[in-house]
């Protein structure tokens, strides 16, 4: 049990340091969120197509910047990695900001939660090898739960571990990991704006196996 201190001078109690530096710390950790495994059998979707990585950044219309960072990842099933993101949907089990059962459905949810008036997604995806995807799914799983305004900084660790992702750099902000991806070898990156015409055949675009 907590004891208070008492300060004879003042006569007020108070917490010891160390006790409130504990409380603080517990506060600022992600929330543990763990799927059964029979909830992540059912849900797991096999998206086709070439191992890849895809870094998702949302960017703020207004002051320019990310305002977060999520990796989908496709090797033998398809995954988001979304650190101390929000964004859920009932039918896609998570396992501590790894979220599976990525259908091409779940992955539109996720756009559309993101785009809008005030921000759009830069999407960027690169083909991988296979064993390669493996790795980033079992790190991303590591990860979590991640502490809030934590995503950009998790995520370049986690990428910064994979085999010629050493070039990028460690950062707090999602466009700085944004820009060094940018120049990994292969990156395809495209742009969904809320006002574009054509967004839901975009977002189908970007999902759609390389």
């Amino acid at each position: 049990m907590t004891r208070l201190l008492h300060d004879r001078a003042s006569g007020r109690y108070f917490l010891p340091v160390l006790v409130l530096a504990a409380a603080l710390v517990l506060s600022a950790c992600g929330q543990r969120i763990w799927a059964s495994d029979e909830a992540v059998a059912a849900a797991r979707y096999q998206h086709g197509g070439a191992a890849e990585l895809t870094l998702v950044t949302i960017m703020n219309y207004a002051t320019g910047r990310g305002d977060h960072t999520a990796l989908f990842i496709n090797g033998t099933e398809r995954v988001l990695f979304d650190p101390a993101g929000s964004w859920a949907l009932p039918s896609v089990p998570e396992r501590n900001d790894v979220h599976f059962g990525m259908t091409p459905a779940a992955g539109a949810s996720f756009y559309i939660s993101h785009i809008r008036p005030s921000h759009y997604a830069v999407v960027q995806r690169l083909v991988v090898p296979p064993a390669l995807a493996e790795q980033a799914q079992a790190l991303a799983l590591q990860a979590g739960p991640v502490p809030p305004a934590r995503c950009a900084t998790v995520t370049a660790g986690l990428l910064r571990q994979l085999p010629g992702f050493d070039s990028l750099r460690g950062t707090f902000f999602p466009q700085a990991l944004m820009r060094d991806f940018a120049q990994l070898p292969g990156v395809q990156s495209y742009e969904l704006h809320h006002d574009d015409p054509e967004i839901n055949a975009k977002m189908q675009h970007v999902q759609r196996p390389l």
